[in-house]
This record gives C-alpha cells, structure tokens and sequence, in this order.
C-alpha cells in the first residue's frame, strides 16, 4: 500500500498551481469566509456536524467527540468519493487541507493516499496559509510599483484598466477584488463583498501573479472599498505612485454613470435609501430634492448634481491630499465611451510610460 506523503508547505501562487485539485474539508462556513483560490470545498463534517462535535467535545468528553465526528467523517468522505472522485485518473494529484493541518484533511488524506493516488496535506492549514498572506502583502508593498489612474468620478478609469489588461499591461483592479464601485451609490446588486479575509487572500492572489519588475496599474481609491480595508502598507505603497489622470466633461461623465448604474434607474428604492445616508451631510432638504427627481425619473439632472455638489469635492481633496505625486500628475482625454473611445485612451495611458 502507498505510505501517506509527507506534509508539505507550498508558499507562492505558483506553488499551489502545480496541483490538480486544492481540497478544502472545513465547513461551508469556514470555507465561505475564506479559502485558498481555486480550492474545492469537500467538508468532512457539515456546519451542524461540527457544532454538534463541539458541544460534545466540551459537555460530554474528548473521546466521546471524537468517537461520534470519526463516524461522521468517514461517511462524509465515503460520499465524496462516490460522488466526485471514483472518474479521475491514477495520476491525480490534489492538496488537501483543514483548519490547522490536522485531522480533518489528515482523514482524507490518508484515504486517498490509500486508494492510489498522491496527496499530499498543507502543513499547517488555512492557519499556515493565512499567515503567507499577511506576509506576502507586507512584502509586495515594497516590491511593486503603481502607476495610479485618477479622475472625477464617471471617467471610466475601471473600465480603462480592463481595457490595459487587454493591452497586456499589469493591472490591479481593487473594485473587482472587493465586489465594490467604492462609493455610497457602489454596491454590486448582484454579489455581496467577500469577507475582509477573502479580499486580502484576492489580493494575494492577483499581486502573486505580476511581476514586481514591471509597473502596475491601479485606481486611486480610498483606504476603504465598499466595507473592505486595503491593507495599510499596499495603500501606502500606492499612494506613492505616479498618478496619471482623465479628463472628460461632465455630460459625457454622466452618460457613463447612466450606463454603468442601471440598476438604480429600475430600483428607485434603493437609490433614495442610498441618499438618504447622506441626510447628515447635506440636510433633509436637499435629500428629499434628489429623492423626487429619483421618482420622477429626472435622472441626468440628478447624476450630475450629485456630482458637481457631492462626488467631485469629496474627490478632489481626497486626491490632492493623499496621493504625493498628484501634483506632478500627467493627464490624458476621453471623448467618448465607445470601446474604441477606451482604446484609444489606453494608447495615450501607455504612450506616456514611454516618456
């Protein structure tokens, strides 16, 4: 019979790429939290299973828990194999891994190794990997340099970035990451934000894959994305770079916003609900304006005076406060929002890496 691998301990992006499958056997809700990207969760015990283990294990015995969760596990993994594993070749290679590297994927571990095939277990877990995170991210910080894209809100800049990551240029596009546009009206309708755990593991992930030796682009954000926290040596790491802006006029800013957040064209609700966060900052009478014109459909002269008197200023110290290379900043035009107008404005973003 096959002797059970050693545990090993892959560190890099690449290092865990080199597997078939990523096993993660915790619960659904350990799993929902946060998981090494790609992983495939395969629980051992459910979210009820391991409660009910638990409570066990403290009222009634050590032995008792383990007794009753080792037969909860062995059927939990009997089903997995007859559900997702007997079709996959004797070459298969998968990392298999747990809470702390312990006997949750120990148990699978074993049985797969006993089958044939060649897992191996992380040495340490979701613990161990969490830790590479939180130091890969303090390291990035130095390694990288950002070219930060800037303008008024409406100017297109995540859609600039998608348009230079088609141009094979490096892109770290924060937004996407934390399922947030970054503003009070920012929200994805369709997708909550991942746990501040699963934005910081995102951001790992796409930071493992650029190369250090090559500039990144990024959007100017805030420290805080939606509800998500950017973490502070990147933010500051940011800030330092080189800051191109766009420059485009305020309707053709507003036909953007129009197309780009439809769905509170369809939603009036949500839109006053949104606005009616602002009630302390500009006063109920102003909200109740913006309200009426939200439910009377006037929503061009709504979008840009939520510019003008909201978004703009709100930007303009932000930018000018925090990022140190504003000041010498270099500027480029949309003049449209065509996908030809975005490549056109990615020829001029990456025409002036050339100078």
């Amino acid at each position: 019979m096959p002797k059970l691998e050693a545990k090993i301990t892959p560190k890099t992006v690449d290092d865990f790429a080199q597997y078939d499958a990523i096993i993660d056997t915790r619960s659904p809700l350990e799993f929902a939290l946060d998981h090494i990207p790609g992983a495939i969760n395969y629980p051992v015990l459910t979210n009820e299973e391991r409660a009910r283990i638990g409570t066990i294990y403290k009222n009634e015995s050590p032995f008792a828990a383990k007794k009753i969760g080792a037969a909860l596990v062995a059927r939990n993994i009997s089903n997995h194999l007859e559900k997702h594993f007997l079709a996959l070749p004797y070459a298969w290679r998968p990392l298999v891994y747990c809470w702390r590297g312990g006997e949750r994927s120990g148990a699978f571990t074993l049985i797969l190794n006993r089958i044939g095939w060649k897992a191996e277990q992380l040495e340490g877990g979701y613990q161990a990997f969490r830790r590479q995170v939180i130091s890969d991210l303090n390291g990035f910080a130095s390694q990288f340099s950002f070219i930060v894209i800037c303008g008024m809100t409406g100017s297109g800049k995540t859609r600039l970035l998608a348009e230079l990551q088609t141009q094979s240029a490096q892109v770290l596009d924060l937004e996407a990451l934390a399922m947030h546009r970054g503003s009070v009206l920012g929200h994805d309708p369709n997708n909550l934000q991942p746990s501040q755990k699963g934005f910081e593991t995102a951001l790992w992930h796409s930071l493992g894959k650029l190369n250090p030796k090559q500039p990144v682009y990024v959007e100017s954000e805030s420290k805080k994305v939606g509800g998500l926290h950017i973490p502070e040596a990147l933010m500051e790491r940011i800030r330092a770079g080189t800051c191109i802006e766009i420059e485009v006029d305020i309707a053709l800013r507003v036909q953007w916003l129009m197309d780009q957040y439809q769905h509170f064209l369809i939603d009036v609700v949500t839109l006053e609900t949104r606005l009616v966060s602002l009630t302390s900052r500009y006063g109920r009478a102003t909200i109740e304006k913006w309200s009426t014109a939200a439910h009377e459909g006037k929503f061009t002269e709504l979008v840009q005076e939520l510019l003008l008197k909201h978004y703009d200023p709100a930007y303009q110290g932000s930018i000018e406060r925090n990022f140190k290379q504003y000041d010498t900043k270099r500027s480029v035009r949309l003049v449209g929002i065509s996908n030809q107008a975005f490549g056109n404005l990615a020829n001029q973003v990456l025409d002036l890496k050339q100078t």
